[in-house]
């Protein structure tokens, strides 16, 4: 189970921490990542960390977003800085096992006002 927190309203050009936590037992060899869903748009990937500490951020948030995970208290977070108005929306955590089963937690909505 993921249980996703920390989204709330913010003002552009402030900053926002979404915490996203897993309960159970998590094997070492899982991906870690966050997903952004806008008003009428597809879920997108914005950033990712894998077992072995690699990130990946999508473009548009790269240099303004920082994920990070705690392998030991199975959470992973994602520090949100100068945010704009098109960051707006819902972030579901999501814990992929193996490649192959996928865990998304309930999603935390932000909202960025001009």
């Amino acid at each position: 189970q993921l249980q996703a927190s920390g989204g709330g309203l913010v003002q552009a050009g402030g900053s926002l921490r979404l915490s996203c936590a897993a309960s159970g037992d998590i094997p070492s060899e899982t991906d870690m990542s966050w997903y952004h869903q806008a008003p009428g748009k597809q879920r997108k990937l914005v950033a990712l960390v894998d077992s072995r500490g690699s990130r990946f951020y999508e473009p548009s948030v790269k240099g303004r977003f920082a994920i990070s995970r705690d392998s030991a208290r199975n959470t992973v977070d994602l520090q949100m800085n100068s945010v704009k108005p098109e960051d707006t929306g819902i972030y579901y955590c999501k814990l992929t096992i193996a490649t192959t089963r996928n865990y998304w937690g309930q999603g935390t909505e932000v909202t960025v006002s001009s």
